[in-house]
């Protein structure tokens, strides 16, 4: 991590900068609030738009696979074009694609302009990180600003469903992409006023071949990953992470051996940069148990999508108080413990949920979720400020884009691997307590899933129905305490990673001594 100007002191920002961040906090909450804004809205696809259940899958993820995909390509023409001006592109590509999806009028054109979406996504996200580490030279400075900027994309995901299920109330399935079209007339007024420009004046040509190898990696293996976390582990999915992995290899050989690489391989010799990617990687994992909180919330506690939305609100609002929390204890204490003490927590907060049951069980849940959001907040900021702050500004692109693909792809990886404990489990649970006698269509559903087994009691009345739901919501609460006990796990390894691999970095603002260097 960059702990210091060559001159000992580095410039503190002032005035614009401050106004520069709150700029950039515009788009970066938008990207994140799009990625879950339409979980609420999907009923009403179905309905207006006629989308089956494949087409509305596709209309859900083809963002976020656009975003994996395009980050690193877009990272790197950052530095080439100039980070201000890829932002700005960013941002009208982004207000036109908001306003097609928002009147398609087929799945198939709202699945392109979600695509479009997407692709005006990758080119916001590591412009904005990118423009801070350019703004914020103070060591301490742009940890807080790190902080702010990582606090706005993790508030921006938890407001998603809260503000998809709030524009539903009162006017139609379109209006959640419209939000996007005020916000980035705004960023366009503002930023050539207060954002800097940055390119890199040594860049040379974008290595095409690059770019079509790093697509052919990324995005099979995001496809599968989401594939698996849904279906389980079926053939074609898994065959798709194996093909991608083939292609990710293939790119990484091709970085060592072209003089433009895409993405640059000294990064990940960088040892406070590897770590760090390594954190922000393996802390996604920790946000597959969401699936089974949010049918927690639903199909046992049986609250409204909105109010269960509602009850995550706790949990998002500490998380942005204590991703605020990190840069201030780093400057006193190492870094790599801030993280560690976050993760005892986190894992405390698992240890909480691993003993929700059936019954009565939503004061604890949340208590849990408090605390997770308590500790995880350290790590998601310092993790991204450590990988920025210790690269060279010329390697910022791609070090921005490097940490974001590697938070996508731990977050695809949690809920395929971590949703497929919860599955198992309640797979387990529920074969053990089915009641006898049910027809098999109404059986087949239940062991299907937690959503299933919800549909099969409306088909059944008296006892039958009483006896499949106490057993669905026993079973969906053990597959909860099985996804709390797994990331538990991924705490504690994340508490050992962030304790050794990170114990050369200084408290902010400190030199490092020669054995740190």
């Amino acid at each position: 991590m960059q702990t210091s100007s060559p001159t000992g002191s580095a410039e503190r920002a002032g005035r614009r900068e401050m106004i520069g961040l709150a700029v950039l906090s515009l788009p970066t909450i938008l990207v994140a609030l799009d990625m879950s804004v339409l979980y609420m809205a999907l009923p009403h696809l179905g309905s207006d738009l006629g989308a089956d259940g494949v087409q509305q899958l596709w209309i859900t993820d083809v963002y976020g696979f656009m975003i994996a995909g395009l980050l690193i390509t877009m990272g790197n023409l950052g530095d080439r074009i100039g980070r201000r001006r890829l932002l700005l592109i960013g941002a009208a590509a982004f207000s036109v694609a908001s306003v097609l999806a928002a009147y398609s009028t087929s799945p198939e054109i709202l699945i392109a302009a979600r695509a479009l979406l997407g692709i005006a996504g990758a080119t916001l996200m590591p412009s904005t990180l990118t423009l801070l580490t350019t703004m914020f030279k103070d060591p301490a400075q742009q940890a807080t600003a790190i902080g702010v900027w990582m606090g706005c994309f993790l508030g921006g995901t938890t407001l998603g469903p809260i503000v998809g299920g709030a524009m539903l109330e009162f006017f139609w399935w379109g209006s959640v992409f419209l939000l996007g079209v005020p916000v980035m007339v705004i960023l366009l007024i503002t930023a050539p006023r207060t954002l800097p420009e940055y390119r890199d004046p040594e860049a040379g040509p974008i290595d095409l071949l690059s770019v079509v190898l790093s697509l052919a990696g990324i995005l099979p293996v995001t496809y599968g990953l989401k594939e698996i976390s849904q279906q389980g582990p079926e053939a074609f999915p898994i065959l798709a992470v194996a093909f991608g992995a083939v292609f990710g290899l293939l790119f990484l050989r091709r970085q060592r051996r072209v003089s433009n690489p895409l993405l640059d391989p000294s990064l990940f010799r960088n040892r406070t940069f590897s770590p760090a990617v390594a954190t922000t990687t393996l802390a996604g994992l920790l946000s597959g148990a969401q699936l089974f909180v949010y049918l927690y919330l639903q199909l046992v506690v049986e609250l409204p999508p909105l109010q269960a939305a509602l009850w995550m609100l706790p949990m998002g609002l500490t998380t942005l108080v204590s991703i605020q929390v990190g840069p201030f204890l780093a400057k006193r204490m190492r870094p790599g413990h801030v993280m560690a003490g976050g993760l005892v927590v986190v894992a405390a907060g698992y240890l909480m949920i691993t003993q929700v049951g059936p019954d009565g069980g939503l004061g604890l849940l949340v208590g849990g979720l408090v605390a997770i959001a308590a500790g995880i907040g350290p790590t998601a900021g310092l993790s991204a400020s450590l990988a920025m702050g210790s690269v060279r500004p010329e390697q910022a692109g791609g070090a921005a884009a490097a940490n974001e693909t590697a938070a996508e792809f731990g977050i695809a990886m949690g809920v395929a691997l971590i949703g497929m404990v919860g599955t198992s489990v309640y797979r387990h649970e529920i074969d053990g307590a089915m009641p006898p006698g049910l027809p098999a269509q109404v059986s087949d559903a239940a062991r299907e899933s937690a959503a299933g087994a919800a549909g099969a009691v409306r088909q059944l009345d008296g006892q039958a129905a009483v006896d499949l739901t106490d057993a669905a919501h026993n079973a969906l609460a053990t597959a909860l305490n099985g996804t709390a006990w797994a990331s538990v796990g991924v705490a504690v390894g994340l508490v050992l990673l962030t304790v050794t691999a990170l114990r050369h970095v200084p408290p902010v603002g400190k030199e490092p001594g020669p054995e740190q260097v």
